[in-house]
Order: C-alpha cells, then structure tokens, then sequence
C-alpha cells in the first residue's frame, strides 16, 4: 500500500492503532492484528524479512526453494501432517517468495485459528529439510522453471529484472538457475537462514473476528519459546542503471515487449504521485491511456500494463505487451507517445480529479479483502515500520498537483533513459 504517516515503535508491550493493534514478544518477533467483526475466516501469516536479493551468487534460487521445504517435514511432523493440518478442516496453507520477503500464512475458520498459528510457527522455525525431500522438490523446482520458460508473457518479466539491474541481486531469477537448484542439500539451507533470520525481522500478522488478547495469549505460547536470532546483516544497495536495449528470438508466434526503468524505493517522497502517475497510464482500469491507445483505438493488443515496483533502496517500472510482431514496433510508438503526453501537457482539472477518484476507489476495493489486509500489514511494518491508514493515504493522494506529475513524467519517462527487452518469433 501507498504511503502514509503512523510510524509504529519497536518497544515491547501493547501499542493501540485505530485500525490495528501491535505487540512485540521479547525474541523480537511482531505480533499485528486486526479484528474484523462479522467474519467466519481468520487469515494469519509469517512475513520474513528474507528475500532472493539475499541470496550469494551460488544460493541463487534457496529462498524459494526453503518456501517450498517449509512444507516437507518438521521435527514433529512428516510432509503429510502439514498439507493435511488445515486442509482436512476446510483450510488453505500457502506460501511465497519476492526479493525481499519469504511468507508463509493461512486461512481457516475462526475456531481453527490456533491450530494454524501453531502450524505455521512450526513450519517456519523447525523444518528440518529432509534430503529425499530436497531430492524431489528439486525436480518441482525444474519443472516450475520449466512452465516459466515456456510462458513467454511470464518469462519476460522475469528477464527484464536481469535486464534493469544487471548482476546485482536484484536482477536474479526468484527460482534460481538450473545449476543452483541441483547444487542445495540440508546444510545449505540451514547455513541461509543462520546468515539471515533475524527474529526483530520476523512479523506475525493477523486479521479476523477475534480478539486481540486471545491472540497474544496464543503468541505467548507458541512464538514466545522461539530463540532469540539476530544477524548483522547488510543489503548491498543496487547504485548504478544502463539503459540497454535487447532483441531476442524465440519460439513464438506473438511478439512480447518489456520496456521500463528504474525507479522510487519505498521511503522516496515521490513514491505515491510516480504510483498515481503509472496507474493514469497503464494501470488495471479500462480506461488506462494505453489500454484505449492500443487496444481500443488501434486493437493491436489483448491486454497491456504498467507497473511500478518499490523495494527498500531503488525499483522500477515497466510496461508489458503482446502483440503481433507486425504491429511490434507500432505499439512501442504509442506507448512513447502516451509517455510524451504526460510529459509535455499538465492533466486538466476534471483529469485529476477523476484519476484520484479513481486511484482511492481501487485502493478501498483492495482493502477490502481480508487476507491481502494480513499480508499487507506484515510487509508495510516491515518496510515502513508503520501500517498507513486509508485516510491518510486519501489526504496525500488529494494534495498531489497536477504539476507533481508532469515533473515526475519528464523525470521517469525519459526515452534515453528507457530499457527494452523484446521476444520476436525465430526464424522458420
């Protein structure tokens, strides 16, 4: 979510928030939760300030491969017991993986709440990574990449990572390499999280129709007896982009294009109007000027999309499209030109009072579910240390000018500073 203004404090105890409550046990960890009246499902979940970025070169691939062991066996339980924990009792255990983050959480009805708190601190902190599991996740993993390579509108994304941050970590592969992937054994996994698990990093976030001192009670017991970790740990800051510009032929009959660059990190002021502004030009409404500028206007597209992506101390945006390999360069054309306009031509009055409108109503909609609320509130305390309220986040995004924009545009949609990577059909 967008950025805000609560900061929340690391002392131990209880701290009370409009929207929220947060508790800090003494190992460190974070406790935030949220009660929502009026609900039968409880949604709950590790955040784990751990990521593919802090992989070294030959661990490339560990994180998600240890997301994928989570669920293999702990000293308690066999691989059958953890699928069949939550499930046999109408429940969903789930997992994932970005450069920055490993979460494990889960949904259940209310009454099942402890089961799957104490469930997922198990997977998390006790996994044991038996090898004759290691041994078949492997080949998954083989095959997750696999399905990745073969999905070209899938595959591009990833490569475009590499493209904009070059060998830095940022730039690798979420999954790993073939050859990383086949390299891990038990005590690589181990070795990863005693250089990283750091328990003052670790948020046990919440949301559902119980109250909050039931689940500290539940805390107390099952997160409390977890070792104190800490780790001196340093990200190495991604410094210094090249525009680059790559064709590549594959097997496909649609051509695909990434084009983008790097952007805002997280804390950067300009954050929320770069955000707005990426939403006006190719976010998910119909009405995105991309999406009437090729699909509507010129049909040379099924979909196309901009994102915009903040880590800690840099990230980027992109735009994504398939397209005929005719019409390739066409679509390119268009989606400059849109890019000019932004930077050429302050929005009208009526224009940005409708893509604030529009911007606050998505982000209500999004608040709306549940479970992303949960996940949301462990990576934003995380990142921010704060959990920002809609409100405060409606006042920012109603104090953004029209010439914010325009000066944000002509800072970020400079053409020499644009990267593109395309997928043109091989040669018959």
């Amino acid at each position: 979510m967008p950025s805000g203004y609560y900061r929340a404090g690391r002392q131990k105890g209880t701290i009370h928030m409009e929207d929220y409550q947060l508790y800090t046990l003494p190992n460190g960890i974070q406790v935030v939760h949220k009660q929502v009246p009026h609900t039968k499902i409880a949604h709950c979940g590790f955040t784990l300030d751990i990521g593919s970025r802090d992989e070294k070169p030959h661990q490339q691939g560990i994180a998600h491969f240890w997301e994928h062991m989570a669920f293999k066996g702990t000293s308690k339980r066999k691989s059958f017991h953890i699928l069949n924990r939550l499930e046999s009792v109408g429940g969903e255990l789930n997992a994932y993986t970005t450069k920055e983050k490993i979460c494990f959480h889960a949904s259940v009805l209310d009454m099942h709440f402890e089961k799957a708190m104490e469930l997922l601190t198990d997977i998390t902190f006790d996994s044991v990574f038996p090898e004759k599991q290691i041994e078949k996740e492997r080949h998954v993993i083989l095959e997750e990449m696999s399905m990745y390579y073969d999905s070209p509108e899938d595959s591009i994304q990833d490569e475009f990572d590499t493209v904009l941050f070059g060998e830095h970590a940022l730039g690798n592969n979420i999954l790993g390499t073939a050859e990383s992937v086949r390299s891990f054994h038990r005590e690589d996994f181990k070795g990863f999280i005693a250089e990283n698990l750091d328990t003052q990093r670790v948020i046990f976030s919440s949301v559902g129709n119980i109250p909050f001192r039931k689940v500290v009670k539940m805390a107390e017991k099952y997160l409390s007896p977890i070792p104190a970790y800490a780790v001196q740990r340093q990200r190495t800051p991604f410094e210094q982009y090249v525009p680059k510009r790559l064709e590549k032929a594959r097997a496909v009959t649609q051509a695909q294009c990434a084009m983008g660059r790097t952007s805002y990190a997280l804390s950067d002021d300009k954050r929320l109007p770069f955000f707005m502004l990426v939403n006006i030009l190719g976010g998910p409404g119909m009405n995105s000027r991309l999406n009437l500028a090729l699909r509507e206007k010129h049909g040379f597209v099924y979909s196309v999309e901009a994102n915009y992506t903040p880590y800690v101390d840099t990230g980027f945006m992109a735009v994504y499209f398939g397209t005929d390999p005719g019409q390739l360069n066409k679509s390119i054309y268009l989606i400059e030109r849109e890019m000019k306009l932004l930077k050429d031509k302050k929005l009208g009055t009526l224009q940005l009072h409708n893509a604030k409108e529009q911007l606050m109503g998505q982000l209500a909609m999004a608040e709306e579910s549940n479970m992303s609320f949960m996940l949301m509130m462990g990576k934003s305390i995380l990142d921010l240390g704060r959990i920002d309220a809609l409100t405060d986040i409606f006042e920012e995004i109603k104090g953004i000018t029209a010439e914010q924009l325009r000066d944000i545009a002509n800072e970020m949609f400079r053409e020499d500073q644009l990267s593109y990577l395309t997928y043109v059909p091989e040669e018959e």
